[in-house]
């Protein structure tokens, strides 16, 4: 191998051209099987980037570089050879110096592009094709990015010079050659997506925090483009149509977003945000345009597309479909827009043409779908359930459940709203035909599946239910989203209950899935038994269907008679469960909710009789004698039973008789352990006296509350069943894609169109930590940046030169530990140029986390005083011939030399854990049934003082705020879900539950117990008060808490800012023992103080003989007192005789809690009254 790379440097440095180009394509092989081509990097930047070569040498030495890391000294090498060759008479060379352009990094970019603007800018006005091509790629790869918007925003003449860059791209497009005019149309899309989403500032690595002026800087460049776009529409279009089909795809997207930017008024809050000014010519015109010239601006873009819906390019079918689409929902556009592009879109996916993009194909159809006229979305809706069936990927498949849903739902609204107004109903929007295809049916009728897919669907449905029954989100902006919630608001009428009209064909559709086995699975069917409970519970099934005379529409008691025969057959459908945990849940939803009253007495001893068969099975689940983990939840189950036995019992005299038989046979049975003979005994008595006193059976039952104390998640000990952790799964899914689609977290640049520019919306960067010293001669301070979606820190730092000499160069070494990674290298080197005296130059470094641990960035400052002070021999400026080329490499070579640098060594940058936490939501109950489980834990104690009493104390409790959590506040800025929390006011005590994720999946909890002690030392009046923290953790993984617990201290100054203090154990102990002393000292002192009991005596001198006595047993009670008797010390115990001191404490704390339930109460009834 190092023979090889011998020759291959041999070549290079060969005159021969041929030979160069076939040294660097070895090495491109080499280095393609992954073999380190430093070294040879190393001599390509010196004799071939630096150095006269051909065109293609210099391409595939630019393609060499690309693949390998250089270092610092080598980039100022391959910047002087762009300088070189941006001059060079060859545009072939000229072009291949540009290309490279893009890969220059980010903080050596600035300096350069300033340095040859004008030659940037000639590259333009070259006569060459390749070279404009060149230059407009490679500038609308740069320019987009977020590191040159942040160099534009400190150095205005840059700013000037790239926003004339945008200009000539923007011309190009109307190039005269089609791989210009394409790559400018690319160049400009690339600006417009990255306003959006920032893709390529992700993929170059960049994480920085956008700022008002960069925002400003980013818009103006967008609102540039977008009236240039508008103005040069119709030639823009007659350009586009002479490229080959194969370039045509890339021009619809630019054209596309301009025109919509123009209809629909983004452009206004766009310029708006670039703060300049309106006065402009062309700005004026848009700004000018009516809606119908908008309007027709729009539909010529449309005329423009649709004939490529009928292309045989699938690519370029889909992307002007989905630009179609984009323009459907602007003000005035008309439904046949969209359905066109969704037939064109489908056609592709029945054709099993563009296979590779089926999910993308499906997200798209059904993310508009609500732009088709009513018919359309009807005769879609079969097919597209088939679709997503056949979906792979999971949350695709879920979004387009939950898209499909929320469409059902919005059709079935619509149409029956419109009936209601006198207009003629439409067949098939109900939601019972949308769902019966023939597949769709049999699959949620039949008892066993081997796919997931009709789960799915059922939860949607169902949760999509629940999110109508919430408000409405308000709109302030038209558009997609808007026409939804306007279709929605319009079939309910904005009425309280309008939507359990649909709710009740959903719960009558899917039926059939009480009946399902789904091999322990039980999230679907709790979804839906959680929806009958609540329809059962608005309707008040319990009081039977309401009359006419009663108040009651025509439509309420046909609701009630529906829901009145499904509860019926519910019950039969007790018989046929098949999942054993959802038999007591299926009791549990009927039996509370059905209408005893209403049953015909007649039937009493018919088995078909709704209260026989619910009683019957009652006695099945009580009687159970399997309740293994996988099968039953018994303990659940029991507990479910009875509470219903007692209500049904407590309702109905036959109820009660006949469910007094089976809890008497129940409670003698060697099955029912304590508690449940217990419980059985005292809900005999309760039916028993319901039963006498009918007018009193609230004894035994109260009003139904619509709720349903059932959840899929297992007991701990079975928490790890696949059949539980598969719900989980589910559960997550579903809820993220409604809660996705509902609701969806708007993105920062939407905040910014739909509410206007608040400051509240621009991210303030962190602030820095200074990491030298205050003698030092130069002053580094430092901040990070965090992406969690790509693992990843990013270390901005700023160094200021503090002498008053220009320092020619500084190396910035940056050492890493822990978890942080580079690429392979465990050191970064960053150098800078010319530091001016007081001139602050940034620069960043972004590393990697490969796991969760305690991690820093150790900064070293290298810079070099004597920097080309001692010059190298000079060999003149003169032109050298072909043959003298070896002097002149001998003369470039000889550099001034650095001389030894002065060391400085920066304290160590740490990133604090909580960085690497995410805050995860969950419920409380899913929270404690999950923490005993938790397999890590850790036990520690903090500490911090708060305002007990006085002035301070007083203001904070004015103002809402609980003093005595004045050291945790910081937790709430912090990656920590808050799951929830106890406070004791009175006593000030507390009880605090957070969770969080690591960004490896991991998971963090926490408990936090605090309980306050008055200090001794009182300042001004303000007595401080010691609060006493216990923090319990608990995680997933042991290398957690081992991570958390290897410095405690820096562990509490990550999640509170310093708030708290740490206590080791040995401490906690002595101040509870020193506690416990200074408490019985003072009950001692109490004792003492008490007057002795006075007893009668008759003679005088028996009263002397006993004051002597007194006398002498004071003395030894004083000696007991201070702990002495015959010279033994003795402990305080002997003098709490009647209450220890945990008693005490006990007592104290049950007084001080009914103290605090008395004045609540009084509160209560104060404002009652």
């Amino acid at each position: 191998m190092d023979i090889l790379f011998a020759q291959i440097q041999a070549d290079l440095r060969s005159n021969d051209a041929l030979r160069q180009t076939g040294a660097l394509l070895q090495a491109l092989q080499q280095s393609a099987a992954g073999r380190d081509i430093s070294v040879i990097a190393k001599s390509a930047c010196e004799e071939i980037v630096a150095s006269p070569a051909s065109a293609v040498s210099k391409k595939l030495a630019f393609d060499l570089i690309r693949s390998t890391r250089l270092t610092t000294d080598l980039w100022e090498t391959v910047c002087a050879g762009i300088r070189t060759d941006l001059d060079f008479p060859d545009p072939a060379v000229t072009a291949a110096a540009v290309s490279i352009l893009a890969a220059i990094p980010s903080y050596r970019l600035g300096k350069l592009i300033s340095d040859c603007n004008k030659e940037i800018s000639n590259c333009f006005d070259s006569y060459s094709d390749t070279l404009r091509h060149s230059i407009t790629e490679t500038l609308g790869c740069i320019l987009a990015r977020d590191d040159l918007v942040t160099l534009c925003e400190n150095n205005v003449n840059l700013l000037d010079r790239v926003s004339n860059w945008w200009r000539r791209i923007g011309q190009n497009m109307l190039d005269r050659s089609d791989a210009v005019s394409k790559i400018a149309f690319e160049s400009v899309g690339r600006l417009f997506q990255e306003f959006n989403s920032k893709r390529m500032s992700r993929l170059a690595g960049d994480k920085l925090v956008d700022s008002e002026n960069s925002l400003a800087i980013r818009s103006n460049w967008v609102s540039l483009m977008i009236d240039f776009i508008w103005k040069k529409r119709n030639a823009l279009m007659a350009r586009s149509l002479i490229l080959p089909i194969e370039s045509f795809r890339v021009s619809v997207s630019p054209l596309v977003f301009a025109v919509k930017a123009v209809a629909s008024g983004a452009v206004e809050v766009i310029r708006k945000l670039s703060k300049s000014s309106g006065s402009r010519s062309g700005y004026g015109n848009i700004l000018d345009l009516g809606n119908a010239e908008k309007l027709v601006g729009v539909s010529d873009v449309v005329t423009h597309l649709v004939p490529f819906l009928s292309s045989l390019d699938p690519a370029l079918i889909f992307e002007v479909g989905i630009n179609m689409l984009y323009l459907a929902d602007v003000p005035g556009g008309k439904p046949e827009w969209a359905s066109q592009s969704i037939i064109a879109i489908l056609t592709l996916w029945d054709r099993q043409e563009f296979s590779s993009a089926r999910e993308s194909i499906v997200r798209a159809v059904v993310t508009n779908l609500h732009l088709l006229d009513l018919h359309m979305q009807v005769s879609l809706f079969k097919r597209l359930l088939l679709m997503v069936r056949n979906l792979r990927a999971e949350s695709d498949r879920m979004y387009a459940l939950a898209c499909i849903c929320r469409t059902a739902l919005c059709v079935d609204l619509f149409a029956k709203e419109s009936v209601r107004r006198g207009q003629k109903p439409l067949a098939g929007t109900d939601i019972t035909s949308l769902f019966e295809d023939v597949r769709i049916k049999g699959d949620l009728n039949s008892v066993t599946s081997k796919s997931l897919f009709r789960e799915e669907l059922v939860a949607s449905l169902v949760e999509s239910c629940f999110q109508l029954s919430l408000p409405l989100p308000e709109q302030k902006n038209s558009g997609t989203e808007s026409r939804v919630i306007g279709a929605l608001a319009y079939g309910t009428g904005y009425g309280a209950l309008n939507w359990t009209e649909p709710a009740l064909e959903v719960v009558e559709v899917c039926k059939p899935c009480v009946k399902w086995d789904c091999e322990g699975r039980t999230y679907a069917i709790d979804c839906y038994l959680k929806l009958v409970v609540r329809l059962c519970h608005i309707y008040d099934t319990r009081g039977g269907v309401k009359k006419v005379k009663d108040g009651a529409s025509q439509d309420q008691i046909l609701n009630e008679t529906r829901l009145q025969n499904l509860q019926r057959e519910l019950v039969k459908d007790l018989r046929e469960v098949n999942t054993p945990r959802t038999c007591a849940r299926l009791i549990w939803a009927v039996a509370e909710h059905i209408d005893l009253e209403g049953l015909d007495p007649l039937l009493a001893d018919d088995p078909e009789d709704p209260l026989n068969i619910i009683v019957t099975t009652m006695n099945k689940v009580l009687f159970n004698v399997d309740s293994s983990a996988t099968t039953t939840n018994r303990l659940q189950d029991v507990q479910a039973i009875l509470l219903c036995a007692q209500r049904l019992g407590s309702r109905h005299p036959r109820a009660g008789q006949l469910l007094t038989k089976e809890l008497e046979e129940f409670r003698n049975n060697d099955l029912a352990d304590s508690v449940n003979k217990h419980q059985c005994h005292l809900i005999l008595q309760r039916i028993k006296y319901a039963t006498a006193h009918p007018e009193s059976s609230w004894a035994g039952v109260c009003e139904s509350r619509g709720d349903y104390p059932f959840s899929h998640h297992k007991f701990t000990v079975q928490f790890y069943e696949a059949s539980a952790a598969q719900d989980r799964k589910v559960e997550g899914l579903v809820h993220k894609a409604i809660q996705e689609l509902w609701r969806p977290n708007p993105s920062e640049l939407t905040l910014l169109l739909t509410k206007g520019i608040d400051s509240t919306y621009i991210k303030v960067p962190p602030s820095g930590y200074t990491l030298t010293g205050s003698s030092d001669p130069c002053y580094v301070e430092a901040y990070h940046l965090t992406d969690s979606t790509d693992g990843r820190i990013t270390l901005h730092l700023k160094v200021l030169n503090l002498t008053e000499l220009v320092i020619n160069r500084v190396d910035i070494r940056v050492g890493l530990s822990g978890a942080l990674f580079m690429d392979g290298s465990p050191l970064a080197v960053r150098q800078l140029r010319n530091l001016v005296s007081q001139d602050p130059v940034l620069c960043s470094v972004t590393v990697g986390v490969s796991h969760f641990e305690r991690c820093a960035l150790w900064v070293q400052v290298l810079y070099h005083p004597f920097d080309g002070s001692n010059a190298a021999v000079e060999y003149g400026d003169g032109d050298y011939a072909e043959d003298e080329i070896q002097i002149m490499r001998q003369k470039r070579s000889l550099r001034p030399e650095l001389g030894e640098p002065v060391v400085l060594r920066c304290q160590p940058y740490k990133i604090p854990l909580t960085d690497l936490l995410l805050p995860h939501k969950i419920s409380p109950v899913e929270y404690f049934r999950l923490w005993p489980s938790l397999p890590a834990i850790l036990e520690y104690t903090g500490a911090y003082t708060y305002e007990g009493s006085g002035f301070k104390a007083t203001a904070a409790q004015q103002y809402g705020a609980s003093p005595f959590l004045s050291g945790l506040k910081s937790l709430s800025s912090k990656p920590f879900h808050r799951v929830c929390s106890h406070v004791l006011q009175t006593v000030a005590g507390f009880q605090l539950c957070f969770s969080a994720k690591t960004w490896f999946g991991g998971f963090l909890g926490m408990m936090i117990f605090g309980a306050s002690e008055v200090s001794r030392n009182v300042d001004l009046g303000d007595e401080t008060t010691t609060m006493m923290c216990k923090f319990v953790a608990r995680a997933s993984d042991s290398s957690i808490i081992k991570d958390i617990g290897s410095d405690l201290q820096g562990w509490l100054d990550d999640i509170t800012d310093g708030g708290v203090e740490y206590m080791p154990e040995d401490e906690v102990k002595l101040a509870a023992a020193e506690r416990l002393r200074i408490s019985m000292e003072r009950i001692a002192l109490l004792k003492a103080a008490q007057p002795p009991p006075k007893h009668s005596k008759p003679d005088e001198e028996e009263n002397e003989e006993e004051e002597e006595t007194d006398e002498i047993n004071n003395k030894k009670k004083e000696k007991k007192d201070n702990g002495e008797e015959d010279g033994k010390p003795k402990g305080p115990s002997t003098l709490s005789k009647k209450l220890t001191a945990e008693e005490a404490e006990q007592r104290a704390l049950q007084a001080a809690v009914l103290q605090e339930w008395h004045m609540l109460c009084k509160e209560r009834g104060t404002k009652v009254h």
